[in-house]
Formats: structure tokens, sequence, C-alpha cells
């Protein structure tokens, strides 16, 4: 049973994350946290923290979760709906259970599981789903938990703003647009940086799980209105957040959205700079830009990549190294060690709010080479993907021979000029994904393309239609 993809579980409530997989996986992480609690020899009842965001079907799925880990023999803290970054904060010291489908429609929900203050690794997720296969049984009945409520959204403001003092400058008069996309990120940004000293005004700040304002995932076509209001205003800079928080997007005070990997360069060359560390070290994917390791290289310290949605292990195999990662990103999701182990578009808006305050956007993005940019797909039979991928190990180095060439997460080539293309499968549809930034990049794109198409082509099995 495959339960996780690279950001927990999602689906439809009505046909995939349903009450009774909530139950399941609640049992699971509460037999987990018991388990836990014995290696560790705790005294106490371990305690899970459970959360959701607005969505209608967020209740009912909670109750679930909680009945649960409750049955398993472990005790609840309810924090209700919040932010999926105060979720994550809360369950240091102990696991915790996210509900929320982030970005996706309001048919969906999820189900994002941490422990420590991060989310579970390969290893513990497929333990989960070992226990729901296999429908775990409850413990005795006098050994059943409890549950309580607690509030920790006051708790979790004050730490990302005591974490955002320490860079940047003050923030006081500062004029900043939110639009929260009726998510749970209206809990927590707006607070911080108005803490902070900045004049915030926000747009569609009220938790609905309907999403009325716009739909939750932030794109520059859904984030239009935050981008006009921009415009229109007087304002520093934009920011918008998807459903739970974890993403932001960042929109300059012409309207237009910035990249979302010069945003990870800023910050990522910020963080370095700051850093007193012999080493330090910024953990990103496959798919992010050049431009990231030219401002961390200028900066004095160097990029490690980690496939999709495994930043926490890029982290823990940095640091099993002797390396000091001072930040950690893949598109629009961010990771503060110094601040905690998950992603938090919230710590995210409150650092580039300080320095936004300190350079102005312009001047962070001044020393940045922001070349174009494009994503292709390419038709690919799933079947086919890994003999296609196998091939293209060869082809790809032998048509682009003076670039460097990595091979761990798909073919990444890199040129001395800073242009690179990154081909990889898709994990979720039948394509190999082109990624690619250089000064032509349409004509780029399309020698990249060429090879690949040849060796889909050139596919011993052929290309028709259903043969596989």
């Amino acid at each position: 049973m495959e339960l996780f993809g690279t950001a927990g579980i999602r689906g439809s409530a009505r046909d995939r994350v349903t009450p009774e997989l909530a139950l399941a996986v609640g049992r699971a992480v509460g037999v987990d946290a018991v388990e836990s609690a014995e290696t560790g020899n705790a005294a106490r009842r371990p305690a899970v923290v459970v959360g959701r965001d607005g969505r209608a079907t967020g209740p009912a799925l909670a109750s679930a979760v909680e009945a649960g880990v409750e049955s398993a023999g472990a005790d609840v803290r309810r924090i209700g709906v919040a932010p999926t970054p105060a979720l994550a904060y809360a369950s240091q010291s102990r696991h915790g259970v996210m509900l929320t489908a982030s970005h996706n429609p309001p048919t969906d929900n999820g189900i994002k599981i941490f422990v420590d203050g991060e989310e579970y690794d390969r290893e513990r997720e497929r333990g989960v789903e070992t226990r729901v296969a296999n429908d775990h049984s409850p413990a005795a009945w006098d050994e059943w938990g409890e549950a309580e409520g607690i509030d920790v959204l006051p708790a979790y403001r004050a730490a990302v703003v005591d974490y955002a003092e320490a860079h940047g400058a003050d923030a006081t008069g500062l004029d900043v647009a939110v639009d929260l996309g009726n998510g749970t990120g209206a809990l927590g940004t707006p607070q911080v940086l108005r803490e902070l000293g900045a004049r915030v005004v926000t747009l569609n700040g009220q938790v609905d799980g309907h999403f009325p304002g716009r739909e939750s995932k932030p794109t520059p076509e859904t984030l239009s209105d935050l981008r006009e209001f921009v415009r229109e205003g007087d304002f520093a800079f934009g920011i918008g957040h998807d459903g739970d928080a974890d993403r932001i997007v960042i929109v300059d005070g012409d309207g237009d959205v910035v990249h979302e990997d010069t945003v990870v360069a800023i910050l990522a060359s910020h963080f370095v700079r700051a850093a007193d560390a012999a080493d330090p070290v910024v953990v990103t994917t496959p798919n992010a830009s050049g431009r990231i390791d030219e401002r961390v290289r200028d900066a004095g310290g160097r990029v490690e990549r980690v496939r999709l949605g495994a930043l926490h292990e890029g982290i823990a195999a940095v640091r099993a190294d002797g390396g000091d990662v001072v930040f950690a990103a893949e598109p629009w999701k961010h990771i503060h060690p110094d601040h905690g182990g998950w992603i938090d578009g919230i710590a995210s808006a409150a650092v580039l709010t300080r320095l936004v305050a300190a350079e102005g956007l312009a001047g962070l993005r001044g020393p940045i080479t922001e070349r174009p940019y494009r994503k292709v797909s390419v038709d690919c039979p799933d079947g086919r993907k890994a003999d296609v991928m196998t091939r293209l190990e060869t082809a790809l180095p032998e048509a682009f021979p003076e670039a460097s060439v990595d091979t761990e997460y798909g073919v990444r080539l890199e040129f001395d000029d800073g242009s690179w293309t990154l081909v990889r499968p898709s994990g979720t549809e039948p394509y190999v994904r082109v990624y690619a930034e250089a000064d032509d990049v349409d004509a780029f794109v399309a020698s990249v393309t060429e090879v690949v198409a040849g060796a889909v082509d050139g596919d011993p099995a052929g290309t028709v239609d259903g043969d596989d």
C-alpha cells in the first residue's frame, strides 16, 4: 500500500482521504508515538498534536485522526485551525498530524505527519503504510488516551518574530500587501509582520475552506488581484500564500511575480553571509536555478541537491558529512534550520520583510542574474520512463560535451555561462520533464527536447499507444 506522495497523503475527501483512512493513519501514528516513548523510557503517556486547515471536511477528518491516536494509547493535543508551520512548531519533542491539502482544491484534503518538528521521512512513512495495511488493533480499553485543547499560535508567532529580528532591518512603516487566499496563513503572517512594524493590508484574509476569494494555489493567474492591488498602490512588495501557509510567492512593486528561484537566491545568499560556519551549505532540489549556486558561491557557501520532497533528507546527509545547513528550499517552500526543521512560509515572509526594509526588493534582486526559464513536457508512457532515462544518461552528455553532468536525480547539465538543464521523469504523469535556463532559452530547450524525443522514439518497444 502506497499512501504518501512528496508532501504527505493527499486527495479527494470522498475517495482517498476518507474518515476511515484518517482513523487508520491516526492509530498508526499513535502506535509510533507509544513505541517511541517506550524506547525513550518516557514516564508519561505520549501526546500527538493534531491541527487542521479551514477545509469543510477538516473537522470530521481531525476527529477521526484523534480517535485513532487515542485508541492506540496516546493522548491528543488539539490545536484546531492553524497554519501547517504552527503545527510543525508544536510537534517539537513529540508527534504531530496536520489535516491539510495545501494548495489543492476544496474537494480534497490531506494528512501530513511530523515528529520533533520535521515531516516523517520515507522509513517512517513506510511504517505507517504497513500499520494501515495490517489494520493495527486498538490498545487495551484502559490504556486509551485523552484529548485536550491547547493554543499554540501566540508562542509560534512570537518565535517567528524573534527569529526574523536577527535579520535585516526594522520594518516600521514598510507597506506590505498579503493575499492569504482564505487560508490559515491569515492566522500567522499579518500578525507577525505587524509585530515587526510593517503596515499590512490583507486580501482574502478570512479563513474559508471553500476558497471563495481565489484558488488556493498561488500562481501569477490566481494572484491577479494582489498583483493589481500592489501595482496600483504604494507597497514595497506583496506576499501570496497557499491554503496552509507553507508556500510563499513574492510580488514586486510593479505587480510582477518574482521568480521563485530568485527568492531562494536572495534568502540563501543572505543566510550564507550571516552564518558563523566554516562550511555553510544550502540544500535545494535538482530543478532549482543556477542563479542560486552563483549567489551562494559568491557569498562563500556551497549548494547540495536532493530529490523533490526530501529537503529534510538532504539536510541530514549534509550534517552527517560535517556541513552546516544554513537554509534549504525547493520552489516556493523554505526551511529555516535556525528556526526549525519544517517548511515555513510565514518565517520566510518575516525575514523577507526585514531584508526588504534594509535594502529594498530591487536592491536584493540587483546582484542576481535572472536568465529566462522554461519547463516543458515530452510525452513518455510510464512503462518506458526508466529505459528512456537510461539512454538519456548517455545521449545528453554526447549531445552537449561541453557541459558538466550529474545523473543522481535525472540528468542535469551545467554550462560555464551559467545555463543549465534538468531532464527527469514525472512522478505522477506520462511525461519526461525538461527544465532549462539560458539566455536563449527557446533555442536551448528545442535542442534538449530534440534529444529527449529521440530517446523516446528510439525505444525498441516502439511508440504506438497501448504497447505497454
